[in-house]
């Protein structure tokens, strides 16, 4: 395999459920993911030389601290340690992400938000993380980690530039002292209108945030190269998100990525698991494995 193209991380991001103005139009018939097909992305993963599962909870596991998160689709916290120990034994590091971006627009907070609770209740105060890292902790104890946590916070609407910015210190500090990296989104890559608030918040943060905060850059219809170059050249560790639809696209992005000197690459689609999905979800693993392994 040549230099230029190998990565120390391939990871996968896997979304028990999810929190977007598009998955929220089926929340009312959203079913629990299904824990066979899961099992059998993990192996089909290890097969193709992957090393990391990051996983997406929300509310999708019940928590023992906060049982008024649970929904008609959430399975017991044992499911998520059976699918993280199963990763472990295929050789993958496994990620818990729960995603504490704030914005009404966007909804990938309205996860953590209680029983009749109105958005701007309890608004990065402390009650609010205490019940954060209480979340944190049991996806600890069930995922156990080696290295890392994903905190999400893309595309954060209500947080003022510098509440933005405080609330990845917090999560970044907690963390720390649970001895895992942070790893968050960076919307820098976001060119269309609508989304510029996102992209120049991010790239405030950038200046604020300590350089020990992974930041994983985004994009899924073409190759942001002068933000990863921008972005590492900061001092941060970079990785690449350039979703599952194009493999000579995660080929290039990978190319970025390596010659920036990043370090990672993020596969991710954003589909319930399901049986209805497991043979496209298998078929994109097969399809992006000979890149993420830098075969092609």
């Amino acid at each position: 395999m040549p230099a230029s193209k190998r990565l120390s991380v391939r990871g996968y991001l896997l979304h028990l459920t999810h929190y977007d103005p598009m998955w929220m139009r089926r929340k009312a018939r959203e079913k629990p993911f299904d824990l066979e097909v899961a099992l059998e992305m993990v192996q089909a993963l290890g097969e193709e030389g992957f090393n990391l599962l990051v996983i997406d909870m929300a509310d999708a596991v019940k928590y023992r601290s906060h049982p008024e998160l649970a929904k008609h689709y959430t399975v017991p916290m044992g499911h998520l340690a059976k699918l993280a120990a199963a990763a472990r034994e295929a050789g993958l590091d496994v990620a818990p992400k729960l995603n504490f971006s704030q914005s009404r627009w966007h909804h990938h907070n309205d996860w953590m938000r209680g029983p009749d609770e109105l958005w701007y209740e309890h608004f990065d105060d402390e009650p609010y993380w205490k019940k954060a890292f209480e979340l944190i902790d049991e996806l600890i104890g069930a995922c156990r980690p080696k290295r890392y946590f994903h905190v999400g916070m893309d595309e954060d609407h209500d947080r003022s530039y510098t509440q933005y910015a405080e609330a990845i210190k917090t999560l970044r500090a907690g963390l720390r002292k649970r001895k895992l990296k942070t790893l968050i989104w960076n919307d820098t890559a976001i060119e269309y209108p609508p989304g510029m608030a996102h992209a120049e918040k991010s790239l405030a943060a950038e200046q604020a945030i300590p350089k020990d905060v992974v930041q994983i850059i985004w994009r899924y219809d073409a190759v942001p190269a002068a933000a990863i170059r921008r972005v590492a050249r900061r001092g941060f560790e970079v990785w690449g998100a350039p979703g599952s639809r194009d493999p000579a696209m995660a080929a290039e992005f990978r190319e970025a990525v390596v010659g920036a000197g990043g370090k990672g690459l993020l596969m991710t689609t954003w589909r319930p698991v399901q049986r209805s999905t497991r043979k496209d979800f298998l078929a994109g693993i097969r399809r992006m494995g000979l890149v993420y392994r830098g075969e092609a």
